[in-house]
């Protein structure tokens, strides 16, 4: 998956990057308590997802015209803008980061890429009704999986089981939306929308309204 930037309305953004396209550009808009969480990571791999999720979030902003507020993490690791305003979510994997804002909403990202073994580990994420409608497809179950984890992180609790919490209806390989649902806990019922791209190996999900 390459660099991008989506504004997905005026309230919302996304961007992705390649990390190693990234990783030298200058990030003198941090805030003073995010360069000193920079200067705190030692290792150079982390620290350069580190920045290119925070240049995600930047670009995103820049998208819809909005400052950058610089964010901190809460006790649950959900990040939150310092001026209290607007609504974000940071991931990344191998080579990748990516940030999404929204103005007004909570939202949840997520980035995997496809690999045979996430059907082996579905058991450990995955409630029984789901696993008969995956079918065992490695796209399927990592569609399944990146979907879950936006939907944790949008809700942004600790305590909340992608198998026992988070329920998905079934959906196919073709499908832009999933539907899901977190129950069973003080967010019983609540229902989230994610949309997917699948670019390659790679799959991106964010939480959608």
């Amino acid at each position: 998956m390459q660099t991008k930037i989506e504004k997905i309305s005026t309230l919302s953004a996304l961007a992705v990057n390649n990390i190693q396209e990234v990783c030298n550009q200058e990030v003198d808009f941090l805030s003073f308590r995010e360069k000193l969480s920079l200067a705190n990571i030692s290792k150079i791999e982390k620290r350069n997802e580190w920045k290119a999720a925070r240049l995600a979030i930047k670009a995103a902003l820049d998208c819809i015209s909005l400052p950058y507020p610089g964010f901190y993490k809460d006790e649950h690791g959900k990040s939150h803008a310092m001026d209290g305003y607007g609504h974000v979510s940071l991931t990344h994997t191998k080579g990748i980061a990516a940030a999404i804002f929204h103005k007004d909403m909570p939202v949840g990202i997520d980035l995997d890429y496809v690999r045979e073994k996430v059907v082996r580990l579905g058991q450990k994420f995955l409630d029984h009704s789901e696993i008969e409608f995956l079918k065992s497809d490695p796209l399927l179950y990592t569609m399944a999986w990146s979907a879950k984890e936006s939907i944790y992180k949008c809700q942004g609790r600790k305590g909340i089981s992608l198998k026992e919490n988070i329920l998905l209806k079934p959906f196919g390989v073709e499908d832009q939306v999933i539907q899901g649902k977190v129950y069973d806990s003080e967010f019983s019922d609540h229902f989230y929308s994610v949309k997917v791209e699948v670019s390659g190996e790679m799959v991106l999900t964010y939480t959608i309204w």
